[in-house]
């Protein structure tokens, strides 16, 4: 009998019902602080809105058009055709391939899909087209609104020379620095002397951290100009760099604008966003702990100053560097919707999206400054698809095979756009989610993200959550003592993971033993007498080893109800739960205190993967007869990897600098690797020469993959 197919637009409909329901009880059952759901039915904007974007950032504008009765149109390449985003909105076109300058970023194929869908207006998102002045001519000129500021605004502040020009003009606090085009690497070198070093060089076009480079030195700023201009053709068509003085130690702290088409602006509070790596924010908060109301409200009157000075109409943001002293100095303006969005979404109660629709649709303000409050605190986390343990995150691809939103908990709010078998390319960003807690206090929005982080289920790719539950623990975050540098001070030789104290070593050879008996028990249960069961059944004592990082642990479990008693290095510790071995989450009582944990993987040998305090360890329970004749097993020899230059990621190889038979010392550039269009220069460890190379430049490659030899 033939299969039935249900048609792409049926089945859109079937997954939009399944998944409005579903975000509705994410994004307005479990946390009261949430922008509002209601949309006014008198105010009529627009009937169909394409959104020139893909993953979470469209899921999100999709869901606020259907809560304003608005029909949307989802574009995609190829290999986004069952993607989420597509799935949600009520019509979808194909663009193009996979490479972004053939799909997302085609003008020509997201003009047509306008032309052919009828949609009245288009909403960028973020990255892609959103700050592009070419994009919103073109729509312009075809009378479709542009959800977003006006093309001169575009602009002017798209381009940050110009801007800095019109923010002093403005009277806006800014940054010494040289205000022209640098041209070569020895100009470079030469406006950064007379600037004085340290120095940040920095893509005069785009954001989101691309085409910045720190240099000390001046051959540091040789190397930055190199990757920064190409960093800068790659992501934004246009490699033109500026100078500025670096701030040694700031903070990072932005103003939410919102402006309408009557000269109206308000500023909607600040946004902490000084925990970065490679100058893209990896945690945020709002408010900032840092800013007293004075301060608050003088940056917040110069981020509007400045809205006004290019007659902005939108949502934007003011982004600043702030001192210890609490001196501040415009950095650059976001004409866009921020990734960080939500966090002010929380604690102002507005709906950003809606508002950048009602602006663009020519509406005025509903609000004055004084109807804006700060009510609570709102953390966001962003999830990536990267390993932390390779500088702070470098980018992981996969599918993910199972995942688990934290929706069960209060307060949480997940902004995704993927779902178990997505996948996670290397074309695109590897951001998995933005998840955000919200509390009555910093205090409680703090646990509300430790509880969120440790329920979070990711499998198939590796995740940064073992950094993002370390920095949110840290007694420098959790007093507030944060800057930019906050990262490589607290991890000066990289992140290693959590690093167990005597009590959490404890709790986790005693989860691990616990464990372990479970499922042997578990395992004579099914099998009956079909084996000799390792485990009798009126066994309530085991004497096991317990291997973790080297070390070697005898402990002795015993057994009541539910409950287990580990001895641990002579002290006892007590382990109960309910022992759902088919679930990925194991919620335990360690004595007596509630810890979720995660059984990543776990086999007939003993070995263990669990998850515990968001960071993975490998360990091995076995008895004790078992360990004993495991010590006369050989040992593996590591490989000999000073030799070797391996792909720490997969990308493509932009450059390779060496050829057979060269000699490079240690340190010496031997290859360039870009992976979502970040550059990564990849060195020598030692002196040597070069015995063969095994990649050439525009080739794919993946993690661990041999690129050059030396003898």
């Amino acid at each position: 009998m033939a299969a039935h197919r249900l048609s792409p637009s049926l089945n859109r409909l079937l997954f939009a019902v399944k998944y409005s329901s579903f975000q509705s009880r994410c994004c307005a059952g479990h946390c009261y602080a949430h922008y509002s759901t209601v949309s006014s039915p008198s105010e009529k904007t627009f009937d169909k809105i394409l959104i020139a974007n893909r993953g979470e950032i469209a899921c999100r504008v999709i869901k606020t058009c259907r809560k304003m009765g608005i029909q949307t149109v989802a574009v995609h390449s190829d290999v986004d055709s069952s993607a989420v985003h597509v799935k949600m909105a009520d019509e979808a076109v194909c663009v193009g391939p996979a490479p972004t300058n053939k799909s997302y970023l085609n003008m020509d194929a997201i003009m047509e899909a306008v032309r052919a869908t009828g949609a009245q207006a288009v909403h960028p998102g973020y990255g892609f087209l959103s700050e592009n002045k070419e994009f919103a001519k073109r729509l312009a000129a075809e009378n479709v609104a542009f959800i977003g500021p006006d093309t001169h605004a575009i602009m002017a502040m798209g381009d940050k020379i110009e801007s800095k020009l019109i923010a002093k003009a403005a009277e806006v606090n800014t940054i010494p620095g040289y205000d022209g085009v640098v041209k070569t690497a020895e100009e470079a070198v030469t406006i950064s002397q007379q600037i004085g070093y340290p120095v940040m060089i920095k893509a005069s076009a785009g954001g989101g951290g691309k085409g910045m480079r720190i240099a000390w030195n001046d051959k540091e700023t040789r190397e930055g100009f190199r990757f920064s201009s190409q960093e800068a053709a790659s992501s934004f068509g246009d490699d033109r760099l500026l100078i500025e003085k670096f701030i040694d130690n700031p903070r990072h702290i932005e103003i939410q604008v919102l402006a309408d088409k009557h000269g109206n602006a308000l500023w909607l509070n600040e946004r902490e966003c000084s925990i970065q790596r490679r100058n893209q924010k990896v945690v945020e908060e709002a408010p900032s702990t840092f800013l007293d109301p004075e301060t608050r409200r003088a940056m917040g009157e110069q981020a509007v100053k400045l809205a006004k000075a290019v007659q902005y109409s939108s949502a934007g943001t003011v982004e600043f560097l702030v001192d210890s002293k609490k001196n501040f100095y415009f950095l650059e303006m976001n004409t866009r919707l921020q990734v960080e969005h939500p966090i002010t979404e929380c604690i102002t109660g507005l709906d950003l999206v809606e508002q950048m629709i009602r602006v663009a649709k020519g509406y005025h303000l509903k609000y004055k400054q004084e109807d804006i409050p700060i009510n609570g605190w709102a953390i966001e986390s962003r999830v990536y698809a990267e390993d932390p343990y390779k500088s702070f995150g470098l980018p992981s691809v996969g599918r993910l095979s199972q995942y688990q939103e934290p929706l069960n908990l209060s307060n949480v709010r997940v902004d995704s756009g993927i779902q178990e078998g997505s996948d996670i390319s290397i074309y695109y960003d590897p951001m998995i989610s933005k998840l955000v807690t919200y509390g009555a206090t910093r205090a409680e929005a703090l646990a509300k993200m430790e509880d969120a982080l440790d329920n979070y289920v990711i499998r198939g790719v590796t995740h940064n959550i073992p950094l993002l539950r370390e920095i949110i623990t840290h007694p420098r975050f959790i007093s507030g003592d944060i800057t930019t540098n906050f990262l490589p001070e607290v991890y000066p030789e990289g992140f290693k993971g959590l690093q167990l104290g005597a009590d959490s070593r404890r709790e986790l050879l005693a989860s691990a033993a616990a464990l372990h008996i479970t499922a042997q028990l578990r395992s004579q249960r099914l099998l009956g007498d079909l084996r000799v069961s390792s485990a009798p059944v009126e066994l309530s004592r085991w004497d096991l080893v317990v291997e973790l990082e080297e070390g070697k642990h005898s402990v002795e479990v015993t057994k009541s109800g539910n409950v287990y008693t580990v001895e641990v290095d002579g002290e006892q510790v007590e382990v109960s739960g309910q022992w759902n071995l088919a679930s990925p989450l194991l919620p335990l009582s360690i004595n007596g205190t509630h810890r979720m944990l995660q059984c990543l993987s776990r086999d007939a040998s003993g070995r263990i993967n669990l998850q515990y305090k968001g960071t993975s360890f490998k360990i091995r329970v076995l008895s004790k007869l078992a360990a004993e004749l495991n010590s006369y097993m050989p040992e593996k020899v590591p490989e000999d990897t000073s030799s070797l230059l391996r792909s720490p990621m997969p990308g493509t190889v932009v450059a390779v600098s060496v050829k057979p038979g060269d000699t490079v010392a240690e340190g010496q550039e031997i290859c360039v690797i870009e992976a979502m269009k970040m550059q990564n220069s990849l060195t020598a460890a030692r002196g040597a020469k070069v015995k063969s190379v095994h990649c050439k430049a525009g080739e794919t490659v993946g993690e661990g993959d041999l690129l050059v030899e030396l003898e």
